[in-house]
């Protein structure tokens, strides 16, 4: 009998192993990296620049250009005058364009170079004279303590023509001057200042002259 029962013990653990070559059961892989988790982070909106008729700056420079005229002051003046384009002057509307370059507006207040500015718009003759006979009496005129200082828009009084800004892309300030009553306002002037922004500075690039003409 024990020998019988050692024989059935012999054939029934066989059966009960797994196979030699049957793969083992499968097992999780370990995971290079950790599982990922929920972060809940703030919403960044990034700081755009200001216009140019918020920005501070361009009326800095507008206040600088008056301190330049007010004590005849070139190295100001050219301080403020783009190093790569210069300063483009229009007295005259439809006159002629004369560009002073860094080094040349150092010398505006003392200079005696005589420009040639164009037509006059009554006479019709050539307006001649240097920068310091034409242009710094007209500036002056304008800043004085009832100057009218507006962001993009020309600030003028009565014309007999449409006032145009000189380039529709340069953002510019205008400086009004509105006449006086014994002229009946029509002595009025207005510069426009333009302005273009490098490496984080505003420089002027043109100043153009508008007045009454007949």
């Amino acid at each position: 009998m024990r020998k019988f029962l050692l024989i059935l013990t012999l054939l029934i653990l066989p059966a009960c192993s797994p196979p030699v070559d049957a793969p083992p059961p499968p097992t999780a892989l370990p995971a290079d990296t950790p599982p990922p988790t929920s972060v809940t982070t703030g919403t960044l909106t990034p700081l755009s620049p200001p216009t140019f008729c918020d920005d501070p700056r361009p009326r800095e420079v507008i206040q600088s250009l008056q301190t330049a005229v007010q004590m005849k002051d070139g190295v100001l003046l050219a301080s403020l005058i783009s190093p790569a384009d210069g300063m483009d002057v229009i007295y005259i509307r439809n006159g002629n364009v004369i560009n002073y370059d860094v080094e040349h507006a150092k010398f505006v207040f003392e200079t005696t170079y005589q420009a040639e500015w164009g037509l006059g718009a009554g006479s019709g003759a050539p307006v001649i004279g240097s920068f310091q006979e034409v242009i710094l009496p007209s500036l002056q005129t304008v800043f004085t303590p009832n100057t009218v200082v507006t962001c993009n828009a020309l600030k003028i009084g009565g014309v007999t023509y449409v006032p145009e800004w000189i380039s529709p892309n340069t953002p510019y300030y205008s400086i009004h001057f509105p006449g006086t009553e014994q002229f009946g306002n029509m002595d009025w002037q207005t510069w426009g200042a333009g302005m273009t922004l490098v490496d984080g500075k505003y420089y002027l690039v043109a100043l153009a002259h508008y007045e009454w003409e007949p």
